[in-house]
């Protein structure tokens, strides 16, 4: 099983740049499943379902978020009702959403991804992820054997993306992270044989800071001034990606990028 994971698409470019790579590299890549990181799908922050819709039409089959996918109530319902998109497992149980979903792929395979929030750095009401995930494993894998177990680590520490890299080495798939927008170098097989990655990266418009207009946050860090974040619509794009394949057992079998450049 070969599974694509899409770091986080920002905007219109980004979502333009799904559109253009997307269907003819499933193709190339022979992909059985393709998950993608959405919370600024919409104008930067948040998500619409048209936005979603239009992503989905390209071949994104299971959509994971974060802190940013409640910028938008207009999503809310979808939350609650769709289960292809998921939000971060360790916010409170009275929130909105699903914290983690099963992908079926082809007649008997099935793939739990699980999405989680980091603590540091980032000013949430949520829960602890090492205890919430460990919940979550022991509770679906005693019901039902997966394929595999895919991992969005939210966060913003790479201290804690490794951290939870560590912890469920050998018994999830992979730990994929996303948030920070800028890709790692540090794709690798853990000794157990989870593939890790620290940042997957931003796919979106490349002559910006983080998808954000590179004039307002160099004023960000200039001034004490309150600044309005436009978002760089127009330009070359960036299509930042993972392949993981699956080996015996649910564990890993390779991880490398698939990035492109849309000019």
């Amino acid at each position: 099983m070969r599974i694509l994971f899409i770091g986080d698409i920002v905007a219109r470019p980004g979502r333009k740049a799904v559109s253009e790579i997307l269907p003819s590299l499933i193709k190339e890549e022979k992909i059985d499943l393709v998950i993608a990181n959405i919370e600024n799908l919409s104008h930067g922050k948040g998500a619409t379902p048209e936005a979603i819709d239009e992503i989905r039409g390209c071949g994104v089959d299971i959509m994971t978020s974060g802190n940013h996918i409640w910028f938008r109530e207009e999503v809310y319902s979808l939350l609650g009702s769709d289960p292809t998109l998921v939000r971060p497992a360790n916010y409170p149980s009275d929130i909105p959403g699903f914290g983690f979903t099963v992908a079926k792929v082809g007649k008997k395979d099935k793939v739990l991804v699980i999405n989680l929030i980091g603590r540091q750095w980032i000013s949430e009401p949520i829960e602890d992820p090492f205890r919430v995930v460990e919940e979550i494993l022991q509770e679906q894998h005693s019901k039902e054997k997966f394929a595999a177990t895919i991992v969005d680590f939210h966060a913003e520490a790479t201290s804690e993306k490794a951290a939870m890299g560590w912890y469920l080495d050998g018994r999830v798939t992979a730990v994929i992270g996303t948030h920070t927008h800028v890709a790692t170098a540090d794709n690798w097989i853990m000794p157990k044989g989870t593939a890790f990655t620290t940042d997957v990266g931003m796919t979106g418009a490349q002559n910006s800071v983080l998808g954000v207009e590179p004039e307002i946050i160099i004023k960000v860090h200039k001034y004490p001034y309150p600044q309005r974040f436009d978002w760089v619509e127009t330009g070359p794009k960036i299509f930042s990606s993972v392949l993981v394949e699956v080996g015996p057992k649910g564990l890993a079998k390779s991880i490398r990028r698939v990035d492109r450049t849309l000019e």
